[in-house]
């Protein structure tokens, strides 16, 4: 079988680009890769460009997002930078659409039908300022999107008014400590839900979710890319507004802009090369949730794929970017990738394991709570954070001694489940 390795990668801070366009996220981003990719342009022999939300707008002239692209989208997105003529796969996937793209390079260039693979992720989420609050709160419900609408519209509404009783009770015992948020994203009473259920069932408590919350903002104070660079401490996490108990909005992903791109190459093509770095992808894995399987059931099962076909177990993880939409998320992670056992995410949190200096750090990069969440991008900033951290060049944030890197990103519900799911695992350059 060929492999496959990742030659370069590129992203911009991500952010509040309310200014730029799709079109022009998608150039900063290439700019940036080009700056270090031992490949040119011209080299390119097929794209796969990912985005969530650019088809959701209007079409009307003067939208606050800009006019929608609901079709040919990285067809439109790239031509302008340099990049057309070669076959374009447009892939949407919810929030693991950036890895789903990175998923396709890796599998155009795996296969042979291709030495030289181009991912690229690009979304479009901050509204301006001053925009109307019935904008913000359509923009935050187009997000609904990623289940499905047709059953999951009345289920939204069970599950809202669930987190509203669930806010007052606590209010009652004296455990809020900020304000309410009128406004969130429908996926915020999804991960309130089953924190609580994990609360009630494994003692978990929403300490050691804030604990998790301000790892990630500590790491992501260290980052450059980060939207939030702010640290924070457990209390003032705890504090701060609740978004749907028992998370706080410091435990919750920000709405931003952002893009990021990688180049995948095989064996072959990386020794006419000559002298690079490259991270090898000794694993990536795609799949998605079944209907009568519960929680984080195929997660796991997609975990021990990627482990068997990666050639290593848990135990050899150095360190793991996964996807924190919220702070419990990362948590049903740290049981789902075999770090720690069915129940004990929290208890692990509060050791320490996974920050910085720990056994086994989880989202140096700060995290989608710190860096940010810019959907359609979201897969292939892990993989850039991946790629610095192996190649020693993560700064403030690097992991002493990084080998194995993993990534975990899914994507939309289906079910009790997360409707897609990446996983990958890369490994640092021969030393």
């Amino acid at each position: 079988m060929r492999d496959a390795y990742v030659v370069a990668v590129g992203m911009i801070p991500i952010g509040r680009h309310v200014d730029k366009s799709i079109k022009q996220l998608t150039a900063a981003a290439l700019a940036d890769l080009w700056k270090s990719s031992p490949v040119a342009k011209s080299d390119l022999q097929a794209a796969w460009f990912s985005n969530s939300g650019w088809g959701l707008g209007t079409m009307e002239k003067g939208s606050p997002m800009g006019p929608a692209q609901p079709c040919i989208r990285g067809q439109v997105a790239l031509a302008p930078a340099g990049i057309d003529g070669i076959p374009i796969m447009n892939v949407e996937n919810a929030c693991a659409s950036g890895s789903s793209a990175f998923y396709g390079a890796y599998l155009g260039v795996l296969s042979g039908a291709y030495d030289v693979a181009l991912a690229i992720g690009v979304e479009k989420m901050a509204l301006p300022r001053d925009a109307p609050k019935e904008l913000q709160k359509k923009s935050l419900g187009a997000l609904l999107a990623g289940t499905d609408v047709e059953v999951m519209v009345d289920a939204i509404e069970l599950l809202k008014a669930e987190a509203e009783k669930r806010h007052k009770e606590a209010d009652a015992r004296g455990e809020i400590k900020g304000a309410g948020r009128e406004n969130r994203s429908p996926f915020m009473d999804f991960y309130s839900f089953a924190s609580r259920a994990h609360m009630q069932k494994y003692g978990t408590t929403q300490e050691q979710l804030a604990i998790i919350a301000a790892k990630n903002h500590n790491h992501g104070a260290l980052n450059p890319y980060a939207q939030y660079r702010f640290k924070m401490t457990p209390e003032q996490v705890m504090q701060d507004d609740v978004v749907s108990f028992p998370l706080t909005r410091a435990m919750c992903a920000p709405t931003g802009d952002g893009a990021a791109a990688a180049i995948v190459v095989s064996g072959d093509y990386l020794r006419k090369l000559g002298q690079v770095r490259p991270v090898k992808i000794r694993a990536s894995v795609l799949g998605s949730t079944k209907l009568e399987w519960s929680g984080g059931k195929r997660a796991r099962a997609l975990a021990k794929e990627c482990y068997e076909r990666a050639g290593v177990g848990p135990e050899d993880i150095s360190f793991a970017e996964v996807h924190d939409a919220t702070a419990f998320g990362e948590l049903a992670q740290y049981e789902n990738l075999g770090f720690c056992a069915e129940g004990e995410g929290g208890r692990y949190a509060a050791t320490g394991a996974t920050a910085l200096g720990g056994k086994r750090p989880v989202n140096p990069c700060g995290g989608l709570e710190s860096k940010g969440h810019p959907i359609g991008a979201t897969g292939l900033a892990m993989v850039a954070e991946c790629f610095y951290q192996l190649r020693g060049e993560a700064g403030e944030r690097q992991v002493a001694g990084a080998r194995f890197g993993m990534i975990e990103n899914g994507g939309g519900f289906l079910g009790q489940g997360e409707a897609a799911i990446v996983m990958n695992i890369l490994e640092a350059p021969a030393r």
